[in-house]
């Protein structure tokens, strides 16, 4: 039986101007790093819905979904607020050092793609996003006085940082067959993510009609059926035109404000300007050539399954690891890998200034596996054992002890 729900499954709806087939996403995206290993997680802030339901012609979960899937959109331009609300406590000058020091990873570049973004993991910003076939896409985040920018254009990448006036350059790995238009770090990016979850441990549902950047839409509400995870539900504004969704919102079981909303304020489907995607480096920039034949990112480690595993674990997260996997299923499985590092998180004289504040931020645990520190979030906790063992995902701190006696 498909996990699927609605309250009218005999409804449906007329598929308009949606090409058969779905092309492979192209991710020129960056990888979101947060402090110490609690999470990994970016969002985007609740897009400004306009007032009234537009009257729709009723449709099924799973014909909306299937609408999404087709949607095929290869042109846009578009305005997205962007905030995240973790719960993560505010560090002030060490947050502003450690998010330099992720800025500096990579090649050694601020305008570098592959780490620049990690500020989106906290508090809110604009983004501007254009794209123009597979082949063309342009992001920009606008800070206060200053901007970053990340332009792809055919076999080039580049990346802009204003403030620094330093300019990464690269180039798209190769890829066979088609690619997704919209750039990353858009509603559909997480919408993606979520429906892959979407099993016979979740609940899916049309949720009415909304507004969204002037363009009516269709709500679609997906809801863990299981009790143990941190994950309350997930809201997906989707066109009711294009199928391509519009707004993103991701509530903790804990209530209260979104952890991750993502929506656009202002969207429009026309081709942008060529102009658009031109990049020359400006006089007098520091211009940085990718290295060892490293190519820029095709996508980010997200919060959740395999790629939450692999972003805490792979070549962005623990050095040493083992290579993850996952216990359990659905909404409370929880990701798993050995940092081959013994004696946990470094505190006191041991770890420093660094060490001492972030052990002072996990809780002390205990049992059958030793000890522990546990890293809370309003949505992903993560366990890091003194052995070197890691245990996360979007659940509770005990299931996180039970998961290690377990393993033992």
């Amino acid at each position: 039986m498909a996990p699927y729900e609605s309250d009218d499954a005999t409804a449906a709806a007329q598929e308009d101007d949606a090409p058969s087939g779905r092309r492979k996403a192209a991710r020129y995206a960056v990888p979101v790093a947060v402090v110490g290993v609690a999470a990994a997680t970016i969002g985007l802030v609740p897009a400004l819905a306009d007032s009234g339901d537009p009257a729709l012609p009723k449709i099924t979960a799973q014909q909306l979904i299937d609408k999404i899937a087709k949607s095929d959109v290869q042109r846009l331009s578009g305005t997205v607020k962007v905030s995240t609300d973790l719960g993560l406590p505010n560090l002030g000058g060490l947050e502003s050092s450690l998010a330099s020091g992720a800025v500096r990873g990579g090649d050694g570049s601020s305008a570098d793609p592959e780490s620049h973004l990690t500020e989106l993991v906290s508090g809110t910003h604009t983004l501007r996003v254009a794209a123009d076939g597979p082949d063309r896409q342009k992001l920009s985040l606008l800070e206060s006085g200053a901007e970053y920018s990340m332009i792809h254009d055919g076999k080039d990448v580049w990346g802009y940082d204003s403030k620094t006036n330093e300019v990464y350059h690269g180039t798209a790995a190769a890829s066979a067959g088609g690619h997704r238009a919209e750039p990353p770090a858009t509603p559909k990016d997480f919408a993606d993510e979520a429906l892959k979850a979407v099993d016979g441990t979740t609940s899916v549902t049309v949720d009415g009609t909304a507004q969204v950047a002037g363009r009516d839409a269709y709500k679609l509400l997906i809801k863990p059926k299981q009790s143990g995870t941190t994950v309350g539900a997930i809201s997906i504004a989707v066109d009711a035109r294009t199928g391509m969704p519009l707004k993103f919102t991701l509530t903790p079981r804990s209530g209260g404000a979104a952890v991750l909303d993502a929506g656009f304020t202002q969207v429009s489907f026309a081709r942008p300007a060529a102009s658009t995607f031109d990049f020359t480096p400006p006089k007098g920039a520091k211009v940085t050539e990718e290295k060892d034949g490293r190519k820029a990112p095709e996508h980010a480690p997200r919060a959740g399954g395999e790629d939450f595993a692999k972003g805490l674990g792979g070549a962005h997260g623990p050095q040493g690891a083992h290579g993850p996997k996952v216990l359990g299923e659905g909404w409370t499985s929880i990701a798993t890998f050995d940092t081959g590092a013994k004696g946990g998180v470094p505190s006191g004289s041991r770890g420093g200034r660094l060490g001492g504040f972030l052990g002072s931020l996990g809780d002390q645990v205990s049992g059958k596996f030793g000890k522990g520190t546990v890293f809370s979030t309003r949505l992903v906790n993560a366990l890091i054992t003194d052995d070197g063992k890691v245990y996360a995902g979007a659940v509770a701190k005990d299931a996180l002890v039970k998961a290690a006696d377990q393993g033992k």
